[in-house]
């Protein structure tokens, strides 16, 4: 094993640590009314992505379509994405983010960005904000690899 190898394992492992701190401290900051960490980060994909199906979502998300279908149902239930028929295969359908689902996106008061940014504001410099903005597209780009 190489330098660069002992280097690789040891950040997988500090990442998997912190990212597993994080997520337990997320599941914490969900109040009612408030999407949950699934919801949040499903309608944050298609936001990104573009008109998706549940099956892409899935597979983005790395969970089964069964567990993807039920986050999507709640999505639609709060009127936060819209299903349309495929234009190229009317037996599929795809999901857009509603003109609420983008104002639960871009409005700042999800429970969970807003404790974030709260700490980031108080425990954390100029510069450490700026490396964890320049790392959060790494870690996405990462745990689309696994």
């Amino acid at each position: 094993m190489d330098a660069r190898d002992d280097l690789n394992r040891s950040t997988a492992t500090a990442i998997r640590v912190a990212l597993g701190m994080l997520k337990r401290r997320t599941r914490e900051a969900v109040a009612d009314g408030q999407l949950t960490t699934p919801e949040l980060s499903a309608l944050a994909q298609i936001d990104r992505s573009g008109p998706s199906t549940v099956a892409d979502l899935a597979r983005q998300q790395q969970i089964t379509p069964q567990a993807m279908g039920s986050t999507v149902a709640s999505l639609e239930k709060h009127g936060l994405v819209t299903r349309s028929p495929d234009p190229n295969d009317r037996r599929r359908s795809l999901l857009t983010v509603s003109g609420a689902g983008s104002d639960v996106l871009h409005s700042g008061r999800n429970a969970i960005s807003d404790r974030m940014a709260i700490a980031l504001s108080e425990s954390f410099t100029d510069d450490e904000v700026a490396t964890l903005a320049a790392a959060a597209p790494l870690l996405e780009r990462l745990a689309q690899h696994l």
